[in-house]
């Protein structure tokens, strides 16, 4: 079982890149993050054509969140992060695929910190651990994918001076990130490259795909259960290169089938 998350940067304007990167790729499961579009224009049907079936939390404009199975229907589990009820930003949809829950998380940016959108990104955070522990506690084989808007590490950016005041690697932002991993979730890609320099996001200014100045911010956290059946990790990087491309590229986990 192959579990991927793409930040996607607009469902419509990257709709070609993302038909090519599935059909060449053909994940078990895809999660998008930044779909930018209310639910009634979700492009499912192009989804449907190539074999998958999908769910979506759109919003419009910005945000919003998508699985997609091959072959089979999510099942939705969970619409929204629960701990706030005035929260009305698509950034959390779960669904039971296969025998595995899955999330499609779009964290926070936090930009500009300090201030209000900083404190939200720690207060969804916490959040967001919360619900894990529940998930947790009911012993459900779990992977929590997507983009965290948090750069774990020093070895996770090409520069961290050039990054020291973004809210992406301010300290409590790391804390945070760092609890969960502290609870028992497994980072798979660092797990796997624990030496850093694997980077998932290119900005598009300044030659930074160019010249490799990239950083990592999506993570594929998985429970022990998940974490034990894991046989390989990693980037699609090229499709950054590609015309027209996200700025964030493909990040996959494979696990074996349970025994």
């Amino acid at each position: 079982m192959k579990i991927a998350t793409f930040n996607i940067n607009g469902i419509k304007a990257r709709l070609p890149r993302l038909l090519e990167w599935l059909e060449e790729t053909r994940p078990s499961v895809a999660c998008l993050q930044e779909i930018k579009t209310q639910d009634e224009g979700f492009p499912a049907d192009a989804f449907e054509k190539i074999g998958y079936h999908a769910i979506w939390h759109g919003q419009k404009s910005f945000n919003g969140v998508a699985i997609l199975a091959d072959g089979v229907k999510p099942v939705e589990t969970q619409r929204g992060l629960p701990g706030d009820e005035d929260d009305d930003q698509a950034r959390y949809l779960e669904a039971d695929i296969a025998g595995v829950r899955v999330a499609s998380i779009y964290l926070p940016n936090g930009n500009p910190q300090p201030g209000p959108k900083f404190d939200y990104k720690l207060s969804w955070m916490e959040r967001l651990r919360r619900h894990a522990k529940s998930l947790w506690d009911a012993e459900i084989p779990t992977a929590l994918v997507g983009d965290y808007n948090v750069i774990p590490e020093d070895k996770d950016v090409w520069s961290p001076k050039a990054m020291a005041s973004d809210a992406l690697m301010q300290p409590a932002s790391r804390d945070a990130y760092g609890r969960m991993l502290a609870d028992g979730w497994v980072d798979a890609i660092d797990t796997l490259n624990p030496r850093g320099g694997i980077w998932t996001f290119w900005d598009y200014q300044a030659g930074a795909w160019q010249r490799d100045h990239g950083f990592r911010i999506d993570h594929l956290l998985l429970s022990p259960e998940l974490a034990d059946r894991m046989v390989g990790a990693g980037v699609d990087k090229e499709y950054r290169g590609r015309e027209k491309s996200s700025d964030h590229t493909p990040v996959w986990v494979e696990l074996r089938d349970r025994n």
